[in-house]
C-alpha cells in the first residue's frame, strides 16, 4: 500500500483547521425550523426577510448557505408569493434546493463564513435562543472576525451568546429588534409563550436599545454587529452586511414596500406636500394599503400624545384618497377627535355613514363626537 507523502498529509491536516478559501465570500443565513401550517399552528420564519436579503447578497457577489437548528426542510409563515422579491427567490433553483434541505447548525464550522444573518419571524423566539450549537457558532464566528446580523425577532439568537472570554456578546452594544410596542400590536397570539420579550431580554443583558416608531425601518450598526428592527428593515440590514464585508452595494431599484416606507419617512420629516404629490403622480409604485395600515396602527399606540398622533394621522391622510376602506376613515376620524378637531372627525364619519348607515362603529363614534 502506497504511503501518502508527508507534505500532502500536512496539507490535508491544515485544510481541516483553516477557514475555507470562500469564507470571505459566504454568508450563512439562519432560519427557525419551528414553523407549521404556514404559521397557523406554530410560527416559523419570515420569507420576505429571507428573499430580500438573499437577492441583495447574490447581486453583490456573495455566496449564501442556509441552516436551521434541526436541518432538513423547514416552513415559512404565510407570505405573498407574487411579490417580486419572493417570486425571484421561488424561481431560484439553488435557493429552493437549500430550503428543501437546510444544513444542521451543529454540522457547520464558523470559520467558513464571513457573515451570519439571522432571519426573523416569531419562530425565532422559540428554537434559536435555546440551540446550544447556534450559540457556539455565533460566538466563534464573532471571535473569528465575522459580521453578525439579525432582523426583526432574529436578534433573539444573539441574546445569550457568550464569547470565548465569557462575556455576553450583546453587553454594551447598540442594538435594535422587534420592539415591545410592536409586540403589543402584532404579537398577541404568540408573545405570551415567548421565553421573554426581545426588547426586555436585550436590555436586561446590557444592550443599548434603540428603536424607531412602530414598524418604521431602523438599522443599528455597532462595528461588526448589525441589527434591524422589523421586516421593513431587511434591505438596509442586508446592504449594511455588504458594506461591513468591505463592498459597496450595487445600485438597484427599490421594491414597492421600500418606496412606501421611504415615502412615509419623507412625510414624517415634514415634506407632506412632496409625499402627497409623489403618491398622486404614481400610486401603483407604492403599497397604499401598507401606508394606510401603518398610519392606522401608529395612531392606535399613540394614545393622546399629539407628537405621535399627528404624524400617524398624516400617514392615514396620505393613503385615504387611494384607499376605499371605511375602517381607515374611522381611524382618521378618531385621531382627529383625540386631537380636538371635531369638525374634521365628524365629516369623515358622515362619509362612512353615507355609504353604510347602519355601521355600528361609525354610529358610536359619531355619538362620541357630538357628545
Amino acid at each position: 500500500m502506497s504511503r501518502l507523502p508527508l507534505t500532502c498529509l500536512l496539507a490535508a491536516l491544515l485544510l481541516l483547521h483553516l477557514p475555507s478559501a470562500l469564507a470571505r465570500d459566504t454568508v450563512l443565513v439562519v432560519l427557525s425550523g419551528e414553523g407549521r401550517d404556514a404559521g397557523k399552528t406554530r410560527p416559523g420564519y419570515e420569507f420576505d426577510e429571507l428573499s430580500q436579503a438573499w437577492l441583495i447578497f447574490k447581486a453583490n457577489g456573495l455566496a449564501v448557505e442556509v441552516a436551521s437548528p434541526q436541518g432538513g426542510a423547514i416552513e415559512a409563515d404565510k407570505y405573498n408569493p407574487d411579490e417580486p422579491f419572493n417570486a425571484a427567490l421561488l424561481a431560484d433553483a439553488d435557493a429552493m434546493r437549500q430550503l428543501a434541505d437546510t444544513r444542521r447548525i451543529d454540522a457547520l464550522r464558523a470559520e467558513d463564513y464571513a457573515a451570519v444573518y439571522v432571519v426573523g419571524g416569531k419562530g425565532a423566539m422559540f428554537d434559536l435562543p435555546r440551540n446550544a450549537a447556534l450559540q457556539g457558532l455565533l460566538a466563534r464566528a464573532w471571535d473569528n472576525g465575522a459580521v453578525l446580523a439579525a432582523v426583526c425577532h432574529g436578534p433573539a439568537a444573539l441574546a445569550d451568546v457568550r464569547l470565548a472570554d465569557g462575556s455576553p456578546l450583546v453587553a454594551g452594544r447598540r442594538m435594535t429588534g422587534f420592539s415591545n410596542e410592536e409586540e403589543t400590536v402584532f404579537g398577541k397570539k404568540w408573545a405570551s409563550q415567548f421565553p421573554w420579550l426581545l426588547e426586555d431580554a436585550l436590555r436586561a443583558r446590557g444592550a443599548a436599545w434603540d428603536e424607531a416608531p412602530l414598524m418604521m425601518p431602523k438599522v443599528v450598526v455597532d462595528g461588526r454587529l448589525v441589527t434591524g428592527q422589523n421586516p421593513y428593515s431587511t434591505t438596509a440590514v442586508a446592504e449594511a452586511i455588504v458594506r461591513a464585508l468591505g463592498r459597496t452595494p450595487v445600485a438597484r431599484t427599490p421594491w414597492r414596500d421600500e418606496l412606501s416606507m421611504a415615502l412615509v419617512e419623507r412625510l414624517r420629516s415634514g415634506d407632506i406636500a412632496g409625499a402627497t404629490a409623489a403618491l398622486q403622480q404614481a400610486p401603483t409604485r407604492y403599497h397604499v394599503e401598507l401606508i394606510g395600515l401603518l398610519g392606522y396602527y401608529q395612531a392606535q399606540v399613540a394614545g393622546d400624545d399629539a407628537a405621535q398622533l399627528r404624524p400617524a394621522l398624516q400617514t392615514m391622510q396620505l393613503a385615504l384618497p387611494h384607499m376605499a376602506e371605511p375602517q381607515l376613515k374611522l381611524g382618521a376620524a378618531d385621531a382627529h377627535l383625540r386631537l380636538g378637531e371635531h369638525a374634521q372627525a365628524r365629516a369623515l364619519v358622515l362619509q362612512v355613514l353615507e355609504a353604510a348607515p347602519q355601521m355600528e362603529e361609525a354610529v358610536t363614534l359619531l355619538k362620541r363626537i357630538d357628545g
